[in-house]
């Protein structure tokens, strides 16, 4: 036995197969990204996959019998997949996986659309937390819906295909940055200056506003768009970029969505992919990013909803359901970075290349708004992960009175729910291009299939 504990590397310790069922692995997660990159896009590329699987839509109120595969889609914003399986769930519960599919991002405002100096611009308003300075000067593309005049839901992506045009936020050059430079990054970087420009050509025969009404004539020219039809939309700008291999050995990937797509992508794979006689619930949720409020994020009742269906098609009280049910709440840690070693506790973080990592607890400070695991519960999992051969960490997200975050695992647990927080290690966390290592995310799909065993 044992007695001293060392993390693993896992390029270290796994054989020639081992390492190939990395590299194919992640080619689905670079394509799945890249479909991917707002809630809505995750979502019905997620549905794809499900229905490729023997998946089909679900309806509240309808019996779930065992064997049934069936998914919940709530607004196109989440998603849960179903596995309503044979064993008891009396005595087993329900296997919760969650994971969020929204990602820091610049929204457009309802009013947007505005021209000055002939340059046609819209204003946006961010989403999440980020770093202002970083979407300077970056292409960007713009997804989302638009709800026209006439009710027709007109969806737009922008920016992506290789002929699109994209957008841009422009900087100032160093030549004149003489003031800013003296700033604070809070100071220097407004909120309301992270304006996108749309445009430059006027329209023929206008006097005013001439730019802006040359974006808008194309708009309405190809979506049918007005400016009035802004007021119900939904437009997102994110990264154009796509998701590309980093490092001559291909051992990590950059990408915009990471935060929490890198969670979300193996959650959907261990479920679609795992034989497994437990009932198995699968959350893709909307909204983590400011609080999971709404009602497509952790914190509406729609969770309760569907345990409470689940349970009385099985005929079993729903509080037993629960008292019995486990959930990994799965989103990304920060990974240690050792060109920024100050703000990381070296022994209690999560190291790339090293495996999924669990956050026994969150929160900040004095763990405060954290849900903290038990120790049975981790020592469960310790099992579990043992049997399977998962290689896998412990971590916290920074030292100790500078770090923490929060996950939807508080939304879970206060249903009487063992909850624990699991997931990938990130550099560069809620940058527009984070950076993972394809070993972590595979290990991820390895755990979470472990689990729903």
């Amino acid at each position: 036995m044992e007695l001293t504990y060392k993390k693993k590397n896992i390029y270290a310790v796994s054989d020639e197969a081992e390492l190939k069922r990395i590299s194919e692995y992640c080619e689905g997660y670079k394509q799945f990204l890249d479909n991917g990159k707002t809630e809505r896009e995750a979502v019905a590329e997620t549905v794809k996959m499900a229905e490729k699987a023997g998946y089909k839509p679900y309806t509240l109120g309808n019996k779930i019998n065992k064997g049934d595969k069936l998914y919940y889609n709530n607004r196109g914003k989440s998603l849960f997949l179903l596995r309503a399986g044979t064993a008891n769930i009396a005595e087993n519960g329900v296997r919760i996986l969650v994971a969020h599919v929204d990602s820091p991002r610049l929204d457009l405002k309802q009013v947007p659309l505005y021209e000055k100096s002939d340059i046609a611009f819209l204003k946006t308003h961010y989403y999440g937390g980020i770093k202002k300075y970083h979407w300077l000067t970056i292409p960007l593309a713009l997804h989302g819906v638009v709800m026209l005049k006439n009710g027709k839901k007109q969806i737009i992506n922008i920016g992506e295909a290789e002929n699109d045009p994209v957008f841009y936020i422009t900087d100032l050059l160093p030549h004149l940055s003489q003031e800013i430079n003296s700033k604070t990054i809070a100071e220097g970087f407004k909120a309301e200056n992270l304006n996108i420009i749309i445009g430059g050509i006027p329209a023929r025969g206008e006097d005013s506003d001439a730019v802006k009404k040359g974006v808008l004539q194309i708009l309405n020219a190809k979506y049918g768009i007005i400016e009035e039809d802004f007021l119900s939309a939904e437009l997102e700008a994110v990264p154009a970029a796509k998701a590309k291999d980093v490092g001559l050995d291909r051992a990590f990937i950059a990408a915009y969505g990471h935060d929490d797509s890198v969670c979300a992508y193996p959650e959907i794979t261990a479920t679609l992919q795992t034989e497994t006689a437990q009932t198995v619930l699968t959350i893709l949720a909307d909204k983590e990013e400011i609080g999971s409020e709404g009602n497509t994020g952790m914190q509406c009742v729609i969770i309760d909803d569907i345990l409470n269906e689940i349970a009385k098609s099985y005929g079993v009280n729903p509080a037993v359901v629960r008292e019995h049910s486990m959930c990994i709440s799965a989103d990304v840690t920060a990974a240690f970075d050792p060109a920024f070693a100050s703000a990381f506790e070296e022994m209690n973080v999560g190291l790339v290349n090293h495996g999924v990592t669990m956050n026994k607890f969150t929160g900040a400070r004095g763990k405060s708004g954290s849900n903290d695991a038990s120790a049975e519960f981790v020592g469960y999992l310790r099992g579990v992960f043992d049997k399977e051969n998962v290689v896998w960490q412990t971590g916290e997200l920074g030292r100790v009175d500078l770090g923490g975050g929060g996950t939807v695992a508080k939304y879970i647990a206060k249903n009487n729910i063992d909850t624990v927080d699991m997931g990938v290690p990130v550099l560069s966390m809620h940058a527009p291009y984070e950076l993972i290592s394809k070993a972590d995310i595979y290990s991820a799909h390895k755990a979470f299939a472990a689990f729903i065993k």
